[in-house]
C-alpha cells in the first residue's frame, strides 16, 4: 500500500515536525503488507491475507482507498497468484489465522470459504470486529469477514507443534503475533501490526497513529521483545518496507 507515514510512526524528526519544518511535505511510505505460509508435517498453516483484487470498490465506503491505496502491486503480487506459484491451492491450507481481522490482513479470507481450513482469530478480536453497529469501525470492514465462523484462541496458544500465537493487543483489541521455531534458521518472529516498523519498536517503542489502546501496545511491545531476547529470534514487522524487501521471498525464496 501506500500511505502517509503518520498513520504508522509518530517519530520527531520524521513525522512530527519542528517549526523549522513546518513546511516540509509529509512523507508517503511504501507500507508493505504480506502474508506467512507455514509448512509442517503436522498441517500447513497461512498467516493473513493481505488485501483483495477489489480493493477500490470493497473500501469505497470507509474511504480507506483514498488512505491506503493499494497501489504498488502487479497482478502477480496477489494472494491468489503468489499461492499459485508455490503450487499452493487453498484446499492445502488447514489453518488459516488471522493476526487481527483489519482491512489489509483480512481482505482475502473469502477465497477459503468451504475449504475446510479452520479460521482461527483471538477471542476479543472476534468480539470487537462482529460487535460494532454498521458496516464498519476504523480499518475492520465487516464485508471481509462477517460469513466467516472462527474458532478463537486467548492468550499464547501453541496451534502446531513449534508455532505459537502470541496475544499482543493494543493495536487492536485482539492482535496477534506469530513464534515459529524452525530447525535451521531458529526462531522467526512476526508482530504483525503489534510493531509496525524497526523504527517503531526502538528501543524507546514509538506509536502510531491507529492504535486501540496506547498502554497496551506498550506492553505487548515489550512482552515481544522480551521474547525476542530470550529465544534470540529474527523479528519480523508488520509493515516495515525496507526490512521485507531485504528478505527471502515466495516463490523463489524460505526459511528452513
Amino acid at each position: 500500500m501506500s500511505c502517509d507515514l503518520t498513520w504508522l510512526l509518530l517519530k520527531p524528526g520524521r513525522t512530527m515536525r519542528a517549526r523549522t519544518e513546518r513546511d516540509r511535505p509529509v512523507e508517503w511510505y511504501p507500507c508493505t503488507t504480506h502474508c506467512v505460509l507455514v509448512e509442517t508435517p503436522e498441517g500447513t498453516l497461512l498467516w493473513d491475507t493481505s488485501c483483495p483484487r477489489d480493493w477500490e470498490t470493497r473500501w469505497a465506503p470507509t474511504g480507506l482507498q483514498e488512505y491506503f491505496p493499494y497501489d504498488q502491486v502487479s497482478d502477480e503480487d496477489y494472494l491468489d497468484a503468489r499461492l499459485g506459484r508455490l503450487g499452493v491451492e487453498p484446499q492445502d491450507i488447514d489453518y488459516l489465522v488471522l493476526s487481527h481481522l483489519h482491512f489489509d490482513h483480512a481482505g482475502n479470507i473469502g477465497m477459503f470459504a468451504d475449504t475446510g481450513a479452520r479460521l482461527v482469530c483471538n477471542d476479543k478480536e472476534k468480539e470487537f470486529a462482529f460487535g460494532f453497529e454498521g458496516a464498519f469501525n476504523g480499518a475492520h470492514l465487516k464485508a471481509d469477514y462477517a460469513a466467516c465462523d472462527f474458532d478463537t484462541v486467548s492468550g499464547d496458544t501453541e496451534i502446531l507443534p513449534g508455532v505459537i500465537l502470541i496475544e499482543a493487543p493494543g493495536h487492536t483489541p485482539g492482535t496477534m503475533a506469530m513464534k515459529v521455531d524452525l530447525p535451521e534458521t531458529g526462531t522467526m518472529l512476526f508482530t504483525s501490526d503489534a510493531v509496525y516498523m524497526g523504527d517503531s519498536y526502538g528501543p524507546p517503542a514509538v506509536p502510531a497513529a491507529i492504535v486501540h489502546d496506547l498502554s497496551a501496545w506498550y506492553g505487548s511491545v515489550e512482552k515481544i521483545r522480551g521474547i525476542a531476547e530470550k529465544t534470540d529470534a529474527t523479528v519480523v514487522f508488520g509493515h516495515d518496507a525496507e526490512q521485507l524487501r531485504s528478505m527471502r521471498l515466495a516463490p523463489h525464496g524460505f526459511y528452513l
